[in-house]
């Protein structure tokens, strides 16, 4: 007997042939002789089924069930134009006649019932292409020798300042859930050499818009020996690995998504560089307005943070990602050493993905002085104590080095170009919704 993978299989080489495929009933449409089902299997991959009316009353849509038969090539079938001529069916489960999930519904009713909708076709697609930017990542990292390794989630410290951070009872101590794997990286260098991590990030922040989760998945990497410039073609060459394999690996997943390919085989190291400074100027010749607080417009100037409009203004007719680099120091977290050669200035650098996907990693040198990195904690109103045992990673030994974090979530999304990041995650969690 030859079980059939929907995804995985040449049906030219079983035409004729008596094949088993196992799966759930994705669509039904029942006449008064034949049956015809799309079998949808546990790799998201369907087939269409036809077996005698009689043998299918008791079906439904999400039955579980396995069907026997010869495997046919008919122009007319969906999916590829091969069905199942059904000769024996096993049913596992009928289900309710009143599943939730049809062709079109509403976002959130799709949200309220994500446990149902991960087997939409959509979602199950999504979710292998999610699949292939992680398993391309660390391929990349093994490849060139470093070293992965596994961090806390509960902490004592923030990293991306405490107003975001989501607090937790740990036995009689107050804990929080991780920003970010950044400072234990950093701790692992010093014997480890080059590490990447891939963890749950957790950031408090109260935001409604497409491109941010309360819970993400974190890619980070720390190296000793390692400055700005080598920082950003470690991440250039990471990116366009993922993406070309990914693209020969599930050209059919992004064609099903209707993403064009074009840009994405284009993806190959330089990126541009762009100054912050530069793009200021970019933006105000576009006459780019910030809104403050108060309702007020006005034209974005120096000292300005880039927000996810400025950035997708920048990006917008771009088709390869660019790296923005010499931020004000001001703007970045106590750890992102200043450029002695430009004071006030940052050695770091933010990656944006094109067509106005805006930021999906950051990152930069590492302040590896212990005056100085202290002096920047008690600017941003920290208490030095709290890091005393991060502050030892400079008081004994401290190593020139630099690393980044990246957005899994943001990276599907552009790589998929997918409207909102709540569909790159199969259980997103945001302000609003924590179930199911």
């Amino acid at each position: 007997m030859i079980h059939l993978r929907c995804n995985d299989v040449k049906y030219a080489d079983y035409i004729g042939k008596e094949v088993t495929v196992r799966g759930w009933v994705h669509r039904l449409r029942k006449q008064k002789e034949n049956t015809f089902m799309l079998i949808r299997d546990d790799r998201g991959g369907v087939i269409q089924c036809v077996l005698a009316t009689e043998k299918a009353l008791t079906l439904t849509i999400e039955s579980c069930l396995e069907v026997t038969g010869k495997l046919q090539q008919d122009s007319r079938a969906p999916e590829g134009g091969y069905e199942i001529r059904a000769t024996d069916l096993k049913i596992y489960g009928v289900a309710k006649v009143d599943y939730p999930i049809g062709e079109y519904q509403s976002e959130d009713l799709l949200l309220d019932n994500r446990h149902l909708a991960v087997r939409t076709r959509r979602m199950s697609t999504i979710a292998k292409i999610r699949a292939s930017i992680l398993k391309y990542a660390r391929q990349w990292f093994i490849e060139n020798n470093w070293l992965e390794v596994n961090v806390p989630v509960i902490v004592k410290d923030a990293v991306e300042g405490g107003s975001t951070l989501f607090k937790v009872r740990y036995f009689d101590d107050d804990a929080y859930l991780s920003q970010s794997a950044q400072l234990y990286l950093e701790a692992m260098v010093f014997s480890l050499g080059p590490v990447w991590s891939v963890t749950e990030s957790f950031r408090a922040e109260k935001s409604r818009t497409v491109r941010h989760l309360a819970e993400f998945t974190h890619m980070e990497a720390e190296a000793p020996w390692i400055i700005l410039d080598d920082l950003l073609r470690i991440q250039e060459q990471l990116i366009s690995h993922i993406v070309q394999n990914t693209v020969n690996e599930n050209s059919a997943d992004l064609g099903y998504l209707k993403r064009d390919l074009s840009d994405l085989k284009s993806i190959e190291p330089p990126f541009d560089k762009l100054s912050y400074e530069k793009v200021i100027e970019i933006l105000r010749s576009k006459d780019f307005v910030i809104i403050e607080d108060n309702g007020n417009e006005r034209k974005i100037e120096w000292g300005d943070d880039l927000n996810v409009d400025s950035e997708r203004e920048l990006t917008r007719n771009r088709s390869r990602p660019i790296f923005v680099v010499d931020f004000p120091i001001s703007l970045k977290p106590f750890y992102v050493k200043e450029d002695h050669e430009k004071e006030g200035i940052g050695l770091s650098a933010d990656m944006l993905a094109p067509r106005g996907f805006g930021e999906i990693s950051s990152g930069g040198e590492r302040e590896n002085d212990i005056t100085s990195i202290t002096k920047r904690i008690e600017k941003e109103s920290l208490d030095p104590k709290a890091y005393d045992w991060y502050l030892d990673l400079r008081r004994y030994g401290s190593v020139p080095h630099a690393g980044f974090g990246m957005g899994i979530e943001r990276l599907v999304r552009w790589i998929a170009n997918l409207q909102d990041i709540k569909d790159t995650v199969l259980f997103p969690r945001t302000m609003s919704r924590v179930r199911p």
